[in-house]
C-alpha cells in the first residue's frame, strides 16, 4: 500500500472503468443465468433465493457506517503519509464489525421463525427449508461486515484493480453457485452454504491482499480509543443507509395501498429499466470518495473543487444523451420489452423517472463529497427532512394521478435533494461560483437541452422510418455534436485511460 496516495486523473479514469466493469459483469451474468435457475429451482424456491440475495445486500445495516468510515480515515492517513496509522484504523473497525456482526446474527436467527411464519406467504411444505435457509444467512452477517473494513482500506489506497479482482468473481458466484449446486443435486440450503463459503473466500482474499501490500496489518493493533471517531462519522452514514432505501421504495407501497398491487407492476417495470443507469455515476463516485477524502486530508481545496465540478460535468455529458434517447424512444422500448399494455400505462412514467434519474445521478457527486470531507450528517439530515415531505406529497399525487403521480413525486424529491446537496457543497467547501463558468457546466446543460429539442424534431421528421434507422440517426447526431465540441477532451480522456 502506497505511503502517500497521489490523486491523478488517469488513475481516477481507469478506476472508474474498472468499477463499471465490476458492476456490469455480474449483472450480465445474472441476466443469462437466472432463467436456468428459475427453471430448475422452481418459482417458490427461486423466490426464496432472490430474497436471500436482497438480504445479503442489506446486511450493511448492521455496519454502523464503519466500512465507509474506514475508507474515509485511511484515505486521510495515506494522503498525509501516515501509513503507520492504517493498521489501527482497519483493525478497530474490523473488531467492532465482528462484535456487531455476531449480535446481528443472533438477532436475525431469533426473528427468522416470525419472518417465515407471519411475513412471508410460504407453502407449508417449504416452511422448514425456508427457516434453514434464512438461519444460514445469519452467519454471513459478520463475514460481510468485516469484508467491508478490509475492502475499504484498499479503496482508500485507490487500488480498485484489486478490489474488483475480488468483487467480480465474488458477485458472479451469486449466480453461478446456484447452477453448480443444482447440477450436483443440492437443495436450497445447500446452495446457500455454497454462497456463504464464497463470501468467506472473498473475505480471506481481501485480508490476504491487505497483508501483502501493507505488512503492518499482520499485527493486530485495534484501539477502542479510535471507535468514537469512526462511529461519529459512520453513524450518520448509517442514517442515510436506512432512510435512503425508504425514500427509494416508499412509493411502491403507497401505490399498492392506494391504487392496487397491479399498478405496482406498471410502475416498477419502468423504474427498474431506468434505475440500472445508476451503474454509471456509481462507478465514478466509488472512485471519487477516497479521492475527495485524500484531497481534504491535505487541504487542497482548489483541486478538490476542480475534481468535484468536472466530475459533475462528465456525468452530465455521459448520462444526458442516454436519458434523451430514453425520453424519445420510451414508448417503443416499453412496448418491445413488455408489450402494448405496459406501453400504454408505463411510458409517461418511464419518461418522468428518466428525468429524475438524470438529476439524481448528478447529485451522487455532492453526496460523496460531503461525506468525504467529514460532513455525512448533512446528507442524512436532508434525507430526514425530505422523508415526511415526500410521504405527504407522494400520497396526494398518487391519490390524484396514480403511478404518474408517484413518478412526479419521486422526481420532485430527487430535484430538491440535489439542490440541497449542491448548495451545501459549495457553501461548506467555499467553492467559488465561477467554477460553473470555468467548467462550462451551464453551457453543457443548455447544449444538451438544445440537442434534446433537435433530436425530438428529428424523431418526428423520421416517424415513418424503421425504429433502428431512427435510433442510428439520433446517435449519429449526438456523436457528431460531441466530436465537434469535445474532441480535445475525448482525445485527452482516451490517452489518460490507455492502460
Amino acid at each position: 500500500m502506497e505511503g502517500q496516495v497521489e490523486i491523478k486523473e488517469n488513475r481516477l479514469a481507469v478506476n472508474t472503468i474498472l468499477n463499471f466493469i465490476g458492476q456490469i459483469a455480474p449483472l450480465i451474468l445474472g441476466v443469462v443465468t437466472i432463467p436456468f435457475i428459475i427453471r430448475n429451482l422452481g418459482p417458490e424456491r427461486f423466490g426464496l433465493l432472490s430474497l436471500a440475495w436482497v438480504i445479503l445486500g442489506y446486511f450493511a445495516i448492521f455496519d454502523l457506517g464503519l466500512g465507509r468510515a474506514t475508507t474515509k480515515y485511511v484515505a486521510d492517513a495515506l494522503s498525509q503519509g501516515k501509513k503507520n496509522q492504517v493498521p489501527s484504523l482497519v483493525w478497530t473497525s474490523a473488531t467492532v464489525q465482528i462484535v456487531f456482526g455476531l449480535v446481528g446474527s443472533f438477532v436475525f436467527i431469533g426473528f427468522t421463525p416470525l419472518f417465515v411464519n407471519h411475513f412471508l406467504k410460504i407453502p407449508q411444505e417449504l416452511a422448514g427449508e425456508a427457516k434453514i435457509t434464512f438461519s444460514l444467512l445469519a452467519f454471513a452477517i459478520p463475514v460481510v461486515l468485516i469484508t467491508g473494513s478490509f475492502r475499504g482500506s484498499l479503496e482508500a489506497a485507490q487500488r480498485f484493480d484489486l478490489v474488483n479482482a475480488v468483487n467480480i468473481p465474488s458477485h458472479s458466484l451469486n449466480f453461478l453457485l446456484p447452477l453448480i449446486g443444482l447440477w450436483v443435486g443440492f437443495d436450497l440450503p445447500g446452495i446457500i452454504v455454497l454462497v456463504l463459503l464464497s463470501k468467506i473466500g472473498a473475505l480471506i482474499a481481501f485480508v490476504g491482499i491487505n497483508f501483502h501490500i501493507n505488512p503492518l496489518l499482520k499485527r493486530y493493533s485495534g484501539s477502542f480509543s479510535l471507535f468514537p471517531r469512526l462511529f461519529s462519522f459512520g453513524s450518520w452514514v448509517m442514517v442515510s443507509g436506512i432512510v435512503g432505501p425508504i425514500l427509494m421504495y416508499l412509493d411502491r407501497f403507497l401505490i399498492g395501498s392506494i391504487s392496487g398491487v397491479a399498478s405496482v407492476a406498471y410502475y416498477t417495470a419502468p423504474y427498474e429499466i431506468v434505475s440500472r443507469l445508476w451503474i454509471i455515476p456509481t462507478s465514478l463516485v466509488m472512485t471519487l470518495f477516497p479521492a475527495f477524502s485524500s484531497l481534504e486530508g491535505i487541504k487542497d481545496r482548489k483541486k478538490l473543487g476542480n475534481l468535484f465540478i468536472y466530475s459533475v460535468k462528465y456525468i452530465l455529458l455521459i448520462m444526458g444523451p442516454i436519458i434523451i434517447i430514453i425520453l424519445i424512444f420510451a414508448q417503443e422500448a416499453v412496448q418491445l420489452w413488455l408489450g402494448p399494455d405496459f406501453a400504454l400505462k408505463s411510458t409517461t412514467v418511464l419518461q418522468i423517472l428518466a428525468a429524475g434519474v438524470l438529476v439524481n445521478s448528478l447529485a451522487f457527486t455532492p453526496f460523496s463529497l460531503l461525506q468525504s470531507i467529514g460532513r455525512p450528517d448533512l446528507p442524512a439530515k436532508f434525507h430526514l427532512l425530505e422523508l415526511p415531505i415526500y410521504c405527504g406529497l407522494a400520497y396526494i399525487l398518487i391519490s390524484k394521478y396514480g403511478i404518474k403521480g408517484a413518478a412526479i413525486s419521486w422526481t420532485l424529491r430527487v430535484i430538491i435533494d440535489a439542490f440541497l446537496l449542491f448548495i451545501a457543497s459549495f457553501k461548506i467547501c467555499h467553492f467559488p461560483i465561477n467554477l460553473l463558468k470555468t467548467s462550462k457546466l451551464v453551457f453543457n446543460s443548455f447544449f444538451l437541452l438544445l440537442l434534446a429539442i433537435i433530436a425530438f424534431g428529428l424523431k418526428i421528421l423520421t416517424e415513418n422510418f424503421p425504429l433502428l434507422i431512427q435510433l442510428i440517426l439520433i446517435i449519429a447526431l449526438f456523436s457528431q455534436f460531441a466530436w465537434l465540441l469535445y474532441r480535445k477532451e475525448i482525445r485527452a480522456l482516451i490517452q489518460k485511460t490507455n492502460i
